[in-house]
């Protein structure tokens, strides 16, 4: 069996005394591939020393919506010329809307365009975080298209959102990934949306350190090789097995960020 974790942060430092043996662990668990997100392009040289180090670690550049005050004249050509720099980098982001823990709503819209124009215009799909803003997420992602002329392509990460809303990010053709919190015992709506995606949009993950699954849950580390916790809850939600669901997720995983095995 074959796993492909979609959302990994192995470069924070929670995971630099043991790194090795998180490695052993999550080669142990049939993970084959990660795909490492960004927070801030400042982390591109950190995070493409580790993908260098393993070489089943791809990443993306982009720059959080958390962060999105940061972002200066000179970003988007920086996470461009970053992003072209070497076939290691197959995404850009993470990149979004996060409206529960800030409200600089403007100026993160402008950020999550300028690097949808990135995306598009290197033909990359694209990492979206989005908290409590899939309404205003739905908006701008419309708009891109009809602008633009071309629908972006991605993954919702870490998604929370409802059924209805994950179907409208379904309709725009995203993929939605799915992490430790489809375990979590009062994520009903997460549950239900796990269980409706169609199955060749369906992605797994982490988010390591955060969102330990159950049983791990509580644990002040996640790791890549509890994905097939993640795994083993979204087969159960949808009454398939664990093989069914590592093999469709990997090769979903392979299609969206262009990963050979």
């Amino acid at each position: 069996m074959q796993l492909i974790d979609t959302h990994v942060h192995l470069n924070f430092d929670q995971f630099q005394p043991d790194l090795e043996a998180v490695r052993s662990r999550w080669q142990e668990a049939g993970v084959v591939r990660l795909v490492h997100s960004c927070v801030e392009p400042s982390e591109f040289s950190g995070i493409q020393a580790l993908a260098e180090r393993f070489p089943e670690i791809s990443f993306a550049v982009g720059l959080h919506p958390l962060d999105a005050q940061k972002w200066t004249s000179q970003t988007a050509n920086q996470i461009e010329s970053l992003a072209s720099s070497g076939d290691k980098v197959v995404a850009i982001g993470e990149m979004g809307l996060d409206f529960y823990k800030a409200d600089n709503i403007e100026q993160q819209i402008l950020v999550l365009e300028e690097q949808l124009k990135i995306a598009a215009n290197l033909n990359l799909p694209v990492i979206i975080h989005c908290r409590d803003a899939a309404l205003k997420m739905r908006m701008v992602l419309e708009s891109f298209a009809e602008r633009y002329g071309d629908k972006v392509r991605g993954v919702m990460h870490c998604w929370g959102g409802t059924p209805v809303e994950t179907q409208w990010f379904l309709d725009l053709g995203f993929y939605v990934s799915f992490s430790g919190t489809v375990t979590f015992k009062n994520a009903h709506a997460i549950k239900e949306s796990a269980a409706m995606v169609k199955g060749d949009r369906l992605l797994i993950e982490t988010d390591c350190p955060f969102l330990a699954p159950v049983p791990k849950r509580g644990q002040r580390r996640n790791e890549p090789s509890y994905v097939r916790f993640v795994a083993e809850q979204v087969a159960s939600l949808r009454g398939e097995t664990l093989d069914s669901i590592a093999a469709i997720t990997t090769k979903n995983a392979c299609d969206l960020f262009g990963l050979e095995l």
